[in-house]
């Protein structure tokens, strides 16, 4: 048999409406007026074979720009790096594409471990404690650590920094407002957080400081000032981090970091239009028992054989819905199983390796730019991605690029008004030295172009 599902046959529908004792479909919303229910015809396509269905479909798939026909310099969250073949053998086992909750330690001792392998992993990366089991991406997980630092410190006050993700500021904004927590923009100075500014904007009411390292410009932010400043109020240090820079860059723990957070994407997890993803979350030791979500515990058997087990579950479905930490009541096993295999493939020297052509292939994207006229926004060091000031709209830039099989950077105008005709440029290590410079020159000769029509 040919199907990926079970079929149901008109057969099969009648023996089901007979067991359940009615004689049409119809039936079955009889409690439901008429008068309310859908009379016409639905405005979709008339059915088809499935051979129909499927050359349909298909040609409608080749229409997405893709990696192998398609040359990617887009960031901003979401990175195109290498991913070690074995990702996908492993992950496609049905013990791990079929498995949902370890609830039965005695029959998910595979699972477990695995997730308990990514915990490590997370913890050793980001210099913290310890790490969940994963959450459902990025932003939530730096939304969640917003709620936690406001319970743990009974402050309504939050200080974002302007170099967070955009995306992941709405998400901490939307999680604050049912709590009546108060989120407040701290401004940026030359791509980094304004230090002077924060300064004066932390008091006894902030909760904590959150920023993003490497931030959203791609620029290193000093987590160590300021994680001293909120630390003299009480207040707790929360960084958001790409995990593959920190295999170079200092770890956010031991910069005095209470919690770090972020997205596992970079590791084996394609981009995919824009998930499903795998978020982290780590802490210290002192936060363990209000970190949301799940984790899961290495122990010892009757007879002392290692085994895992889901251990300090803080979701309302476990515990007292008042000493609840969280409503996220999942992970993201099969993704950060995804990123445990990358991990593991590359190993530590690998990932090193991977982090520091990112860092080269960057520099040398910005040399470039600037040999040919263009201005790099902000000197500081970065990682993964530069601003470049383009000179023209950049939304127009893109699709001339895409003409010519190049998915161009970011649009900066999208999150400041400030930044209009700069572009967020991303370079990872999958990214060669000619397709930077095709990247380069293509942008040169369409500005020009542009700027001929222009004037």
């Amino acid at each position: 048999m040919k199907h990926r599902y079970l079929p149901m046959t008109e057969q099969d529908q009648k023996e089901m409406l007979d067991v359940i004792g009615v004689s049409s479909v119809d039936e079955l919303f009889a409690d439901i007026p008429e008068k309310v229910r859908f009379q016409g015809e639905y405005n979709i396509k008339a059915a088809k074979s499935e051979s129909a269905l499927l050359k349909e479909l298909s040609a409608l798939a080749k229409k997405n720009a893709n990696h192998d026909e398609y040359t990617s310099f887009l960031g901003a969250g979401v990175y195109d790096h290498y991913k070690p073949i074995v990702v996908d053998h492993v992950i496609s086992r049905s013990e791990f594409y079929t498995a949902y909750t370890p609830y039965q330690p005695e029959i998910s001792q595979g699972e477990l471990q695995a997730i308990f392998e990514f915990q490590t992993m997370i913890a050793e990366l980001t210099g913290m404690d310890l790490a969940n089991s994963s959450m459902y991406d990025g932003g939530t997980a730096l939304a969640e650590a917003g709620m936690l630092a406001a319970g743990h410190t009974r402050r309504k006050k939050i200080l974002v920094s302007e170099g967070v993700h955009a995306i992941s500021k709405d998400v901490v904004t939307t999680y604050a407002y049912g709590q009546s927590i108060e989120v407040v923009a701290v401004p940026t100075k030359d791509g980094v957080t304004d230090l002077e500014v924060l300064k004066t904007m932390i008091d006894e009411d902030t909760a904590a400081v959150m920023v993003q390292y490497p931030n959203f410009y791609g620029q290193v932010e000093d987590v160590a000032t300021i994680s001293e400043m909120v630390h003299a109020v009480k207040g707790l240090s929360i960084v958001s981090s790409n995990p593959l820079a920190l295999a170079i860059l200092t770890p956010p723990g031991r910069l005095g970091a209470d919690i770090t957070v972020g997205d596992a994407q970079p590791f084996g997890i394609p981009e995919a239009f824009g998930g499903p993803h795998c978020g982290y979350f780590a802490t210290t030791k002192k936060l363990m028992r209000k970190v949301p979500g799940r984790l899961v515990g290495e122990t010892v058997d009757q007879e002392g054989r290692r085994g895992y087990v889901l251990t300090l579950q803080a979701r309302e479905q476990h515990i007292r819905r008042d000493k609840a930490t969280s409503n996220i009541c999942s992970n993201q096993a099969l993704n950060a199983l995804a990123a445990s295999v990358a991990m593991t493939a590359l190993g530590k020297q690998g990932v090193q390796e991977m982090a520091k052509h990112n860092i080269l292939k960057t520099h040398y994207a910005k040399q470039a730019f600037e040999a040919a006229g263009f201005e790099v926004k902000f000197q500081g060091a970065h990682f993964n991605e530069i601003v470049v000031n383009v000179k023209t709209d950049v939304t127009q830039l893109n699709k001339q690029l895409f003409t010519k099989q190049i998915i161009g950077g970011f649009d900066l105008a999208r999150v400041s008004a400030d930044l209009a005709n700069h572009t967020l440029i991303c370079v990872t290590e999958q990214r060669s030295k000619e397709e930077i410079d095709e990247l380069v020159t293509e942008v040169q000769a369409i500005v020009a172009e542009m700027g001929a029509h222009h004037a």
